[in-house]
């Protein structure tokens, strides 16, 4: 029984890791796919917008066919898509089609962390359910922070993006084998009919409201907010997803089982634990900005960068196995509170003491930690505590669209902190002129305070800057620049500051409920 077990976890590890490192890895390859199909930066931003609508669709619908068609045959199907869709993109000849292999991938890649999270909760004793979770949510963690390095290594070695995404077939290939032979399992499959017009209207939803917060604008939040693009897409998926609900309600206790149980939705555990599901989504988000952090404000070249950022993918991947281990030992609630204090911890120190790179160390060591443990075990075990075996994959699917919904939002938001602190740049500069006794022309100071536009490469001004012959002039820009960036990232550090404590007051509450619903069964074995 324990090498039945075992051999399906590690595939499914892989699996994960696999599909979670795709979306991360094409960032670092952004510039020369635009160059090689010849689209515009805004369109080229629709490589990642499409992947995550894809991945967000595809999450429910995994989550009830593992349900009702069974996890193996289930993951098998994403996996072969996931290695299709790779295949595709890599052989794409324009970038419509590289968009459309782009979905196919993310049909595929979007249900195997679902799949794998179902499988340990159904066939895993209660005690060790936690320490397999962690295992699969370090992998997913691990592969969103090192997504871009590894993506940027490949590019420097092969010098050809194609290879990002080739390197995916033979895993895929072997994962499709490996499983066939591998993964052997005695589910109860769910008989009920499948609701197919729940979940094309779900599907609607989601992608509605998906596509809205792909129009928002960081710099302009408000005026985007105003704009038809958000708030016709916006309004027009609560609405669908409102009808969605109503739909769902009338079939409890028919034929045909509802995608999403709102008996669940009744829960007020459940509900808080959807909420933390998206609180720890949005503080993931936040650590994809951290590498800028360190190359734009902390001054390591972007070829070093890179292994500064090691230890926080270290560090998450030991906070998601830590947190496994403790979720079997102590309950998911205590491993949320302490994550979310770690996290809030190592976030404050960025703003409050960071300057250096050994104190950068420290404070992404204990970031990674905390949003480790979030990730895989916590969430999914109190998501699904009251499910039902039947249900199981759909809980796991729910929580994690939420998830997903929180990083399509957030690194707008996050981004916008950094594009609005450049209209400090201006009276940076002239407190800084002032300071030294450097009397600078007006025409001469509004050149230099417009240098830094909201979309200005950092890194390129910090190295123009540095060619002005003049030290003192020299020395008052690069340290006004500096002070603005720092000012930018701040806010964005106090925005994960923020998520990480209402993820600890969340999971407070919740624990609070969870102790109310006696009348609700709950994880045997839980001690929160």
């Amino acid at each position: 029984m324990q090498k039945q077990m075992k051999w399906p976890l590690i595939l499914f590890a892989i699996g994960v890791f696999m599909a979670a490192l795709d979306n991360g890895i094409i960032t670092s390859s952004l510039t020369t796919l635009n160059a090689s199909f010849g689209v515009s930066p805004t369109w080229g931003a629709w490589t990642i917008t499409l992947y995550t609508l894809g991945l967000a669709v595809s999450v429910p619908i995994a989550g009830k066919l593992s349900d009702r068609y069974g996890r193996k045959k289930l993951f098998l199907i994403e996996v072969g898509l996931f290695g299709i869709g790779s295949l595709l993109v890599a052989l794409s000849t324009s970038f419509t089609f590289f968009l459309i292999a782009r979905v196919i991938q993310a049909l595929g890649g979007g249900g195997i962390f679902i799949i794998a999270s179902s499988y340990v909760l159904s066939k895993f004793p209660a005690e060790r359910q936690g320490t397999a979770l962690g295992l699969l949510g370090g992998m997913n963690g691990v592969a969103a922070i090192l997504g871009p390095n590894v993506g940027a290594f490949i590019l420097d070695i092969t010098g050809n993006w194609h290879w990002l995404f080739l390197i995916n077939v033979p895993i895929a290939i072997l994962l499709f084998i490996a499983g066939i032979r591998l993964i052997h399992e005695e589910q109860e499959l769910n008989r009920a009919a499948v609701d197919w017009s729940g979940i094309a209207v779900l599907t609607l939803g989601v992608l509605s409201l998906m596509y809205s917060f792909s129009n928002l604008d960081g710099v302009n939040m408000l005026q985007s907010l105003g704009s038809p693009m958000f708030y016709g897409f916006f309004l027009a998926g609560v609405i669908i997803l409102v009808l969605f609900y109503f739909m769902e309600k009338r079939l409890e206790g028919s034929e045909r089982e509802p995608v999403v149980s709102t008996k669940l939705l009744g829960i007020a555990s459940f509900r808080w634990t959807l909420l933390i599901a998206f609180f720890s989504g949005a503080i993931l988000a936040s650590v994809i900005f951290i590498p800028g952090f360190v190359e734009q404000y902390l001054g390591v070249s972007n070829t070093a960068s890179g292994y500064w950022f090691t230890p926080l993918a270290l560090a998450s991947g030991i906070g998601a196995a830590g947190g496994g281990f403790l979720v079997d030992r102590r309950g998911p609630i205590w491993t949320l509170s302490v994550a979310g204090l770690l996290s809030a911890i190592g976030f404050l120190l960025f703003p409050l003491w960071v300057e250096h790179i050994w104190q950068f160390v420290i404070a992404s060591t204990l970031v990674g930690i905390g949003f480790g443990m979030m990730l895989g075990a916590p969430v999914n075990v109190l998501v699904t505590e009251q499910a039902g075996d039947n249900n199981k994959g759909i809980a796991v699917a729910t929580s994690s669209l939420f998830r997903q919904m929180a990083m399509a939002i957030a690194p707008t938001i996050f981004a916008g902190f950094l594009a609005r602190s450049f209209s400090n740049l201006g009276s940076n500069i002239q407190t800084g002129f002032a300071d030294q006794g450097i009397q600078v022309p007006p025409e001469m100071l509004q050149q230099y305070a417009s240098g830094g536009g909201a979309g200005s490469d950092i890194s390129s001004l910090t190295e123009g800057l540095s060619q002005i012959p003049d030290a003192g002039i020299r020395d008052v820009l690069l340290q006004a620049l500096h002070q603005t960036t720092g000012q930018g990232y701040n806010g964005l550090f106090w925005s994960a500051v923020l998520f990480s404590v209402l993820t600890l007051i969340a999971a407070l509450i919740t624990g609070r409920l969870r102790h109310k619903e006696k009348s609700h069964p709950v994880t045997k074995g839980s001690t929160d």
